[in-house]
């Protein structure tokens, strides 16, 4: 099992920035992808960026060149630095782990908002 915990949620004014910080615990070596997930009201949750156990990242198209995200295996943390941000990044930031052999986690979320 993986226990997964975020923080640095809050609020920011649009242009701003924040940095999100996932923390894993448990069985930390099995995760191999791990990343961001956000939910915004009304809307189903969507894939904000992942980065996999050897570094590659893959992000949303709405955030590429405005989110970094990475990971430190040592300290079993995973961090997203949001810069530019916009209303629209408005939403519950999960993060998401997917382990081997295959199971998926989630944290409990934290909320981000930006104002206009």
């Amino acid at each position: 099992q993986v226990q997964l915990v975020e923080s640095g949620g809050g609020l920011v004014q649009a242009g701003g920035s924040l940095r999100l910080s996932c923390a894993a615990s448990g069985n930390t070596v099995s995760i191999n992808n791990i990343g961001w997930y956000r939910q915004a009201p009304g809307k189903q949750r969507e894939l904000v960026a992942v980065i996999t156990s050897r570094g590659s990242t893959n992000y949303a198209d709405s955030v590429k060149g405005r989110f970094t995200i990475s990971r430190d295996n040592t300290k079993n943390t995973m961090n997203l630095l949001m810069n530019s941000q916009k209303p629209e990044d408005t939403g519950i930031y999960y993060c998401n782990a997917i382990s081997e052999p295959f199971q998926i986690f989630w944290g409990q979320g934290t909320q981000v908002t930006v104002s206009s």
